[in-house]
């Protein structure tokens, strides 16, 4: 059980820290050199790494066997005076973390397909592993794709909104980890974003 957890927690801390990374490379792409001076381009986790987002809330989620997982690592900087179209830039650095998720939950499917294909039957550990992180990062990406500050999604709804709607927004954003600690705690997270997470599921696994 240990054991089961610990990989658990290696695969979220991975998933999460690619996420980073791909917002940073993105930013970089865009003409932002400052994830990449501050050395935040890079996998070594202990760079990302956030006492209450990567240690603290998921254990407290294991503790609370919650249905929805979530965790987060220091969010990679971001100059917005390097960018030429702030707006429409941040919507693409925003949308590359998520994307990332989707793309290794793409990749975890692939790889088990292959298997049963090349190999044959998954053994039962690796099958469990193997879909877990699909599931994780699934749930990752659908997660920071809601319209909540400072989740992704917020930062890709606001290239789409009028200018007082995206003051409002930024005006919400210091209290939103509480609202989602609130939604988590009151069950309002969990139909959502597992509803989203279950139809797209059987096809990462599936239908690859």
């Amino acid at each position: 059980m240990i054991i089961a957890w610990v990989v658990f927690f290696i695969m979220l801390l991975m998933s999460v820290v690619v996420h980073e990374v791909s917002h940073g490379m993105v930013a970089a792409l865009l003409g932002d050199p400052t994830a990449r001076r501050l050395g935040r381009l890079t996998l070594n986790p202990i760079v990302h790494l956030d006492l209450v987002g990567s240690v603290v809330v998921p254990l407290a989620m294991l503790l609370m066997h919650s249905p929805v997982w979530f965790a987060w690592a220091k969010p990679v900087p971001v100059n917005v005076s390097y960018l030429r179209n702030p707006v429409s830039d941040m919507m693409w650095i925003a949308l590359a973390g998520p994307l990332s998720n989707i793309s290794l939950a793409f990749l975890g499917g692939l790889g088990l397909h292959l298997f049963r294909m090349v190999v044959g039957p998954i053994p039962e550990w690796a099958g469990v592993v193997g879909f877990q992180f699909v599931a994780l990062n699934l749930g990752l990406a659908v997660f920071n794709l809601l319209p909540i500050p400072p989740l992704d999604g917020s930062r890709i709804l606001v290239r789409f909104l009028p200018v007082t709607w995206r003051v409002s927004m930024v005006k919400v954003e210091p209290y939103g980890i509480g609202i989602l600690l609130a939604l988590s705690f009151f069950n309002v997270l969990t139909p959502v974003v597992s509803g989203i997470k279950g139809m797209l599921l059987p096809w990462f696994i599936y239908g690859i």
